[in-house]
């Protein structure tokens, strides 16, 4: 167990990119990301081949949306969002998914009613950052807020290994295409956010290495429908 503990510890070590406020995540493209310290130090990290979920936030110059990429590259989930209102901004970085909760309530913002408000909870920092279940019409404390398919969906399939990338940059023009292909459309659901800036958006074609896929090593438990509630 003392085994087990410690090598939790190296990897949330390792993956704790965004402990501090100030860092920057810079997407390169589908799987490459440069993060930028507080400091200034750069380090580009490659997710190719691994499972993880980018969550460009609802703030301008983002998609306000949330991706989940499977380890052989498919974009195979895509949902609007909300993420943290002035003054509880979402922090930005790399993260590793610390627990999940199928149900929880907030201990410092507990609903007047007595309801679980954290439903579908990925725990992805120690200050209880959170994606789940929530209003995605309304800014939060600091979690992303998901509709309840895509924060199900991801629960599910979410694993200890999974990363959470956390951008206010764009992630949208890297994975248009892959979404086009996936089924994706822009419907009457499509937030208006996200059709003003599909006019203007200008996607990024695949990269040879996109295209090259990475058999995932474990079992495939993604939704078997390719959609979200984005597009």
């Amino acid at each position: 167990m003392r085994r087990i503990l410690m090598g939790w510890m190296v990897v949330m070590t390792v993956f704790l990119f965004g402990a501090n406020d100030g860092t920057r995540v810079i997407p390169l493209g589908k799987t490459r990301f440069k993060v930028i310290d507080k400091a200034g130090k750069e380090k580009i990290v490659d997710l190719r081949g691994k499972d993880f979920i980018v969550i460009s936030l609802r703030e301008k110059g983002a998609d306000g949306a949330a991706y989940a990429v499977d380890g052989d590259g498919v974009v195979w989930w895509a949902a609007s969002i909300s993420s943290g209102a002035k003054g509880h901004e979402t922090p930005s970085g790399i993260f590793p998914v610390l627990r999940k909760e199928r149900y929880h309530m907030s201990k410092q913002h507990p609903d007047p009613k007595g309801v679980n408000n954290m439903d579908f909870s990925l725990f992805f920092t120690n200050r209880g950052h959170a994606l789940h279940m929530g209003n995605t019409n309304a800014m939060s404390h600091g979690c992303i807020h998901v509709g309840e398919k895509g924060a199900s969906a991801m629960f599910k399939w979410a694993t200890p290994v999974t990363k959470v990338v956390v951008t206010r940059e764009h992630y949208l023009p890297y994975v248009y295409h892959d979404l086009g292909k996936a089924g994706y459309r822009v419907t009457k659901k499509t937030p208006q956010y996200i059709r003003n800036y599909l006019k203007t958006m200008k996607p990024v074609a695949p990269s040879v290495e996109d295209q090259i896929p990475v058999p995932a090593k474990k079992e495939d438990n993604r939704s078997k429908k390719h959609s979200g509630d984005m597009f």
